[in-house]
C-alpha cells in the first residue's frame, strides 16, 4: 500500500479527514460502538503499514510507471462501507457522483464500473432513439485517431459505425486538427477524442468544427481528470477542466490513473437528456430511474402506459433501451470519496514531477523529443512521453531495456497504431468496417519509437533523482551529455 506523505512539500496532505465516514451515523448504540471501535483499530493498521514501509533503494526498487496514492480516509472509508454490506450502487456512490460534478463543473455524473465502460456507455447514449434524427445509426461515421487505448474506438466498431482515423501532432501525440476537415462526409455523425497522457487536444479547433458541423462531441477524459484548458470561444476566455467540453466525457478509476476507486470510471454531461439515457443505459435499460433499493420515486409505478405493455405494468421493469449493467458498488465508491478531496493535490504532485523530470532532461533534446503542452493549456500529466529521434546512436529498446533493468517501469503510448494491431487482420483483409484520411505517420512513428515513464504523486525526489542518473548515465554512453 503506498501512503501520503507527511512531507506536505509534496503537495499532499497526510489526511483527509473531512471525509473520512461517521463511525456513529449506522446501526444501534452497541453496534455504533462496535464499529467506532474497529475504525478505530483500522486506523491503527493502517498507521502501522506507513511506519513499516521499506525505504527507496535505487536499482532495487521498483519505479512504477503509475500507482496509487492513499491514506487511512480511504481504507477507513471502505471498512465502513463493508459494515453497511450494501453491496451495490449505495451512499458512498451518491456522495462521489455529487463530489465529481462540483470537482468537474458539470451538471451530472454517473459512476460506472471501468473506464472501458464509460466510454462504451458514452458513446452508445448518442445511438438512443430518444433523440430523433440526431441519433448516431449504424453506418454513420466517427472521427478518432488510431494513437491511443482502444476502449476509445471499440464502441464505435462494436456498435457498427465506422471509426475515421486522422493522425496525430506529434508534438502533442493529440489529434491533429488540420486534418479533420478531410476526414468529413455526409455520414460524419461524432467525433470523439482522448486528451492524450492528461495534455488536452486542441479543444477550441475541435468544438468549433463539431458546432460548425452539427457533430457530436466525446471527450476521453481517462487521462487527464484535473488538466485544464483556456477556451477562446466565448465573449472572454475562459478556463476549465477538461471532461466540460464535450457533450459527454468519461474518466477511469484504474488504479494507475489520477484517482482510483480500484476498477471503476465515470461518464460526464451537462446535458439532462443524455444524462437520462446514459442512466437508462446503465442501469440495464430500464426506463425507471429509481435508485437502488428505492421503489416509487415517480408516485405513478403502477399507473403508466408504455408501448404495448399491458396498462399499469410494473415501472421498474419497463426498458426503454437495450442497456447493460455497468453500476460501481458502494466498496469501490467509498475508495473514491476518499480520493476527491486529494486530486487538487495530487495535480499539483503530477505538474511539479513532470516539470521537474522535463527540466533535467531538456540537455538531451538531439536525442528525444519531449512531448510538449497544448497551447492554453495546463496538463495534469499522466506521464512524460519520450520520443526516441531517427538520428539517435540508439533506438528504443536500447533505452528502455537499460531502463526495465533499472526497476524503472516504461510504457508504450498504449497501442500506438491500433490499426497495426491483431483485432484489426480481418477489416483489414476485407478492407471495410473503418477509413483512413491521409497517411498515419506521425502515429506510426510514436508506435515505433515513443515510450513514457511515471510522473505520479507518489512518486519521492529520490525516485526521480534516480530515473534523471539512468537516463543521462545511458546516453552518456554514446557522448551526449
Amino acid at each position: 500500500m503506498e501512503h501520503v506523505s507527511n512531507d506536505t512539500s509534496h503537495g499532499m496532505p497526510a489526511s483527509t479527514k473531512r471525509n473520512a465516514p461517521d463511525a456513529t451515523a449506522r446501526g444501534t448504540k452497541g453496534s455504533r460502538e462496535v464499529r467506532k471501535q474497529i475504525l478505530e483499530l483500522v486506523s491503527e493498521y493502517v498507521q502501522a503499514c506507513v511506519d513499516e514501509r521499506p525505504s527507496f533503494v535505487p536499482g532495487k526498487s521498483t519505479i512504477g510507471y503509475a500507482g496509487r496514492v492513499s491514506d487511512e480516509t480511504e481504507v477507513l472509508n471502505l471498512i465502513n462501507a463493508s459494515l453497511d454490506f450494501w453491496l451495490t450502487e449505495g451512499r458512498f456512490a451518491h456522495r462521489l457522483e455529487n463530489a465529481l460534478t462540483k470537482f468537474l463543473g458539470v451538471g451530472f455524473c454517473r459512476l460506472v464500473n471501468s473506464g472501458s465502460s464509460a466510454n462504451l456507455l458514452a458513446f452508445s447514449a448518442l445511438t438512443s432513439p430518444r433523440l430523433g434524427d440526431v441519433r448516431i445509426r449504424k453506418g454513420d461515421e466517427v472521427i478518432t485517431v488510431a494513437a491511443g487505448f482502444p476502449t476509445t474506438v471499440a464502441p464505435i466498431i462494436q456498435f457498427g459505425a465506422l471509426p475515421v482515423f486522422i493522425d496525430v501532432d506529434p508534438t502533442t501525440a493529440n489529434v491533429d486538427v488540420s486534418r479533420l476537415e478531410d476526414a468529413l462526409s455526409a455520414k460524419t455523425r461524432a467525433a470523439m477524442f482522448a486528451h492524450t497522457l492528461g495534455n488536452p487536444f486542441d479543444i477550441d479547433a475541435v468544438l468549433t468544427f463539431c458546432r460548425n458541423n452539427d457533430l457530436w462531441l466525446i471527450e476521453d477524459n481517462c487521462d487527464a481528470l484535473g488538466s485544464t484548458y483556456s477556451s477562446n470561444l466565448g465573449n472572454k476566455p475562459e478556463t476549465r477542466m477538461t471532461g466540460t467540453f464535450g457533450h459527454l466525457a468519461t474518466s477511469s478509476f484504474y488504479p494507475p490513473h489520477h484517482m482510483t476507486t480500484g476498477e471503476g470510471g465515470a461518464v460526464y454531461t451537462s446535458d439532462e437528456q443524455l444524462d437520462t439515457i446514459v442512466a437508462s443505459m446503465r442501469d440495464w435499460g430500464r426506463d425507471c430511474y429509481c435508485k437502488s433499493g428505492k421503489d416509487n420515486t415517480c408516485g405513478m409505478r403502477f399507473s403508466q402506459q408504455f408501448s404495448e405493455l399491458p396498462f399499469g405494468y410494473d415501472h421498474k421493469y419497463v426498458y426503454s433501451h437495450f442497456g447493460y449493467n455497468l453500476k460501481m458498488t458502494d466498496l469501490q465508491a467509498a475508495v473514491g470519496f476518499g480520493q476527491v478531496a486529494k486530486l487538487p493535490h495530487f495535480g499539483i504532485a503530477r505538474r511539479r514531477n513532470f516539470a521537474y523530470l522535463q527540466k533535467n532532461l531538456s540537455h538531451l533534446s538531439e536525442v528525444f523529443d519531449f512531448a510538449a503542452p497544448t497551447p492554453g493549456s495546463d496538463p495534469s500529466w499522466f506521464g512524460l512521453l519520450m520520443t526516441v529521434r531517427e538520428d539517435a546512436p540508439f533506438d528504443r529498446s536500447e533505452i528502455i531495456q537499460f531502463l526495465e533493468a533499472a526497476r524503472i517501469q516504461t510504457r508504450m503510448l498504449f497501442a500506438g497504431n491500433l490499426l497495426r494491431h491483431p483485432c484489426f487482420d480481418e477489416m483489414r483483409a476485407n478492407g471495410e468496417g473503418y477509413r483512413v484520411v491521409g497517411d498515419l505517420k506521425a502515429t506510426d512513428r510514436l508506435m515505433a519509437r515513443a515510450f513514457w515513464i511515471g510522473v505520479y504523486p507518489g512518486m519521492e525526489s529520490a525516485q526521480l533523482d534516480f530515473m534523471i542518473d539512468r537516463i543521462n548515465t545511458f546516453c552518456a554512453r554514446y557522448g551526449i551529455k
